[in-house]
């Protein structure tokens, strides 16, 4: 068996993902693909890796952990979901983005020291992710993570440098969420590992966001009118969708912090797209492009 652990990150998917599949369970049950609902395991998976302090697992407890999460005596992929992984949103920009990301991974995947393991991880531009995580942290009580934090000084390839060093050997997929609206199918095909030709139900929530209801409807019958025949021709119709139909309000994001400025939102995307390349780059890592 292979445990898949969809990481987020915060501000990337909302659990869509994790939504979508679910939806799809019975399916990919027949695939040897488990779903379980997040219920399940999120804060077992939390108190588990509490108690353990880094140590791994006995066979028994291992066994005792995922009698809890599945109810399928047998798999050949299970899937998990959390946005809170790598952290908790206030913690998030702790010395750095996800500076404790990888640590605290590697406390999870102890849980299943038997079990192979694989990562999956959304990021996104920090000058549109940052504002957003502050306001999801502020919305839970707690200050403003900004507070003293250089935003430029803030890498992904860190983040992903921390994940590969505290779990060698872990194959790790990432893409940007930027891109997400295009690449989906994809992304949700390599999380789940379902089999080629497998269609999936109720894959277009990211798009009714994004869409105007008409562009949605039109996206639609377009698509029975001419199904698309290659992932690049599906990529070019999204693509002359969002344009034509896109609604503004969720494509283009505000950014209204005190003290930012166009030109550092300027710079943060330059440095974004060169943390991308650099990424792109690192062994062991697969990045996912449009």
């Amino acid at each position: 068996m292979r445990i898949v652990y969809h990481l987020g990150a915060h501000c990337t998917d909302d659990d869509r993902l994790v939504r979508c599949l679910l939806k799809n369970r019975a399916k990919l049950a027949e695939q040897g693909i488990v779903v379980p609902a997040p219920t399940r395991y999120r804060k077992l998976l939390r108190d588990t890796a509490a108690q353990l302090r880094g140590a791994a697992a006995s066979e028994e407890t291992e066994a005792m952990i995922l009698d809890q999460i599945m109810d399928e005596p047998a798999a050949d992929r299970l899937i998990l979901s959390w946005t809170s992984f790598l952290s908790f949103p206030a913690y998030a920009l702790s010395g750095g983005l996800y500076a404790q990301g990888g640590e605290r991974l590697r406390a999870f995947t102890q849980i299943f020291p038997d079990i192979e393991t694989e990562f999956c991880l959304a990021i996104r531009n920090p000058a549109t992710f940052l504002p957003d995580l502050r306001s999801r942290a502020q919305q839970k009580g707690h200050e403003d993570i900004l507070d003293g934090v250089d935003p430029l000084a803030l890498r992904w390839s860190q983040a992903v440098r921390g994940i590969l060093e505290h779990n060698p050997g872990v194959p790790l997929t990432v893409w940007c969420d930027e891109d997400t609206p295009l690449i989906w199918p994809e992304v949700l095909a390599v999380v789940s590992g379902h089999a080629t030709g497998t269609v999936l139900e109720d894959t277009d929530e990211l798009l009714s966001l994004l869409l105007s209801e008409t562009g949605l409807a039109r996206y639609h019958a377009y698509c029975r009118e001419h199904p698309p025949q290659s992932v690049s021709q599906r990529r070019r119709i999204v693509t002359a969708f969002l344009e034509k139909f896109g609604r503004r309000d969720q494509i283009e994001t505000p950014i209204t912090l005190p003290g930012w400025t166009e030109e550092l939102v300027e710079e943060l995307t330059r440095t974004y797209l060169t943390d991308v390349e650099r990424i792109a780059q690192m062994p062991g890592v697969r990045l996912m492009e449009a």
